[in-house]
């Protein structure tokens, strides 16, 4: 089945590059967005697209170990990245990619590091408690005395990932290479180019291997049905793994139905809370400000666990001591953080300036250059802070903040370390799903629960082989 060619191609715009099951597909058939912010990609062939369950998926049989073994090659080889397919990435993203090019620059270079295999088996240890499982039946007695077993089998998933950070497109396809299932990723409009670099150099190490051909990326236009109604089926597919906005998760749910299970990364935000300890020295209020700028700087403010709220514990003429720290902070730069100043949205800046002409109820520190800004409120604004706007919101005790948390809360950062354990229970049980110490928000491990879930555990299929026993009434089901 092939897809009509809606438009020209773009001349002089970027062209996408389709993997397909162990291939490259290249062409300009079709076009996307507009001469200034376009990009052209290959034709779409639905066929290519989805694995019939009539055939065997193809590394179904292959040992972790070995995985492992491409992964750890294919991560080695993106950091020499002597084909230059790293390097054509990053010059394309520049071009369509929203954030600055010193941030995609860092990280692309650390892209090849994700694929260690230290990391990848802590993956396995903590979210499935062993590659066993993957490789095999585990057997259990039950409390009846029933020798049984289970596994985890290969699944067939879509993948609808972000476009906010690179990483996620190599945590996407190591996730997905671990659990040896086939995975259908469809490239984001705001990051177009990385996956299918990393599949390339797979391709390039393991040439022929069965991994290499369990993967597929292209490109679609989200929600276009011509697409989505006729692939995202359970006779193809067994999970959707949904990334990104309200938006994006609705509009993934309407293809969902009886044997296609959404696995969602839901849209998140991040906070912080700042104890009075912070005021005791000049030394710890400048920690805290810079570790909380820090959180607040990751990917520019574009990072689920990038804090845009912080509430500080502490009277006004306090906290005003804070915002002005906090504001020359965030004009640091770091590993995480462009050094590119893009002025703000017209929408925020208007937003933000009709707060500086009431001064007896806000403070606004910095500029409205993407420099960095602070807003002061009794409460937080009811708009969104970005671009390196925080809003800090004084509190009398960081108990009352608690409030504020609710299940769209991703991390909740906390100074100083020691009223992090007093704190943790209340936020966790308020909706978070991840505390931190203030400076840490970056810090992200595949491992730990993600988003309030093991990823692993969500993506592969569980089987239960049992024997018979003792006729029982059933628990469920």
């Amino acid at each position: 089945m092939n897809m009509p060619i809606p438009n020209a191609a773009l001349e002089g715009a970027p062209s996408i590059v389709h993997y397909v099951k162990g291939e490259t597909a290249t062409g300009a058939e079709r076009s996307f967005g507009s001469s200034e912010n376009g990009f052209t990609a290959p034709k779409l062939d639905l066929d290519g697209l989805v694995w019939p369950r009539s055939a065997p998926l193809p590394a179904a049989a292959i040992p972790v170990a070995e995985i492992m073994d491409v992964l750890v090659a294919t991560g080695e080889a993106l950091t020499r990245d002597a084909d230059g397919l790293l390097a054509q990435a990053l010059e394309r993203s520049a071009r369509t990619n929203p954030l600055p090019r010193d941030i995609l620059e860092r990280a692309y270079a650390g892209i090849g590091g994700s694929f260690t295999r230290q990391r990848m088996q802590f993956q396995i240890d903590q979210e499935l408690g062993g590659a066993d499982v993957l490789d095999g039946w585990r057997e259990v007695t039950t409390p009846g005395g029933r020798r049984c077993a289970y596994r985890a089998c290969p699944p067939r998933m879509i993948h609808i990932i972000a476009g906010n950070a690179p990483g996620v497109a190599a945590g996407t396809i190591i996730r997905a290479s671990l659990t040896k299932g086939v995975s259908l990723i469809k490239l984001p409009s705001n990051d177009l180019f990385t996956a299918t670099a990393i599949l390339r150099t797979m391709a390039a190490v393991a040439p022929g291997h069965p991994l290499t051909k369990c993967f597929t990326a292209a490109y679609w236009k989200g929600g276009d049905q011509a697409v989505e109604g006729s692939v995202f089926q359970p006779q193809y597919f067994d999970k959707l793994i949904a990334w990104g906005g309200e938006s994006t998760i609705r509009n993934a749910m309407k293809n969902l139905g009886p044997g296609l299970e959404l696995v969602s990364f839901d849209p998140k935000s991040s906070i912080s809370l700042v104890g009075r300890e912070a005021f005791a020295s000049a030394e710890a209020l400048a920690e805290a400000a810079d570790y909380a700028a820090m959180d607040a700087t990751v990917f520019d403010q574009q990072a689920c666990s990038s804090s845009r709220f912080q509430f500080v514990e502490g009277d006004e003429a306090d906290v005003d001591r804070y915002c002005a720290l906090l504001e020359a902070a965030l004009k640091k730069p770091r590993a995480t953080a462009s050094a590119v100043r893009r002025p703000l949205p017209v929408d925020l800046r208007d937003e933000i300036d009709s707060l500086r002409e009431m001064p007896d109820f806000y403070g606004v520190w910095g500029e409205s250059d993407g420099g960095g800004l602070v807003i002061r409120s009794d409460d937080p604004v009811d708009f969104y802070p970005d671009h390196k706007v925080v809003n800090v919101v004084p509190v009398k005790r960081l108990e009352d903040a608690v409030r504020h948390v609710n299940i769209a809360t991703q991390t909740v950062g906390i100074y100083p370390e020691s009223r992090k354990r007093a704190l943790r229970d209340a936020v966790a049980n308020a909706g978070a799903q991840r505390v931190v110490s203030l400076g840490a928000a970056v810090n992200i491990e595949h491992g730990l629960p993600h988003d309030g879930f093991r990823p692993l555990q969500r993506f592969v299929r569980w089987v239960n082989d049992e024997v018979r026993g003792e006729v029982v009434a059933p628990i469920d089901g």
